[in-house]
């Protein structure tokens, strides 16, 4: 039976939130089209849900390595699957992405990832902690 408790506290876990916020100086002639393009890579990317990915997209002046050539910073947000292994993999699929939709190299750009831990993400009047508890 504990057996059974685990493997529905990791399925909680493994479908809950990613968000991703993009910034770029790339002038982008339909936001909505693309935000919608980026939410399903990054559900096929961080394989969770897409009903639980949450997507923005910015386009604003940037600079970048002393330039103001196509540049972008993203970060990503989500919870109990940041791995070192996993960024990594997640990394190249994202450059991949962003170059080939915003013309941005691999080297005009960063990704941060980050895992808040289930305790200091809020969502409908709570936190994961106590919505995974419950």
């Amino acid at each position: 039976m504990v057996m059974a408790i685990t493997e529905i506290k990791l399925s909680f876990r493994s479908s809950t939130m990613p968000t991703l916020d993009l910034k770029t100086n790339v002038s982008l002639p339909d936001v909505n089209k693309y935000m919608l393009e980026l939410s399903k890579t990054a559900a096929e990317t961080l394989g969770k849900p897409e009903k639980y990915i949450n997507i923005t997209v910015s386009s604003q002046p940037m600079t970048f390595q002393g330039t103001l050539d196509p540049a972008f910073q993203c970060t990503v947000i989500s919870l109990g699957n940041l791995d070192p292994d996993s960024c990594a993999r997640y990394s190249k699929t994202l450059f991949e992405h962003f170059e080939r939709t915003l013309g941005v190299k691999d080297d005009r750009g960063y990704i941060t990832f980050v895992d808040p831990g289930r305790s200091n993400l809020g969502y409908k009047g709570t936190t994961f902690q106590f919505l995974q508890s419950s």
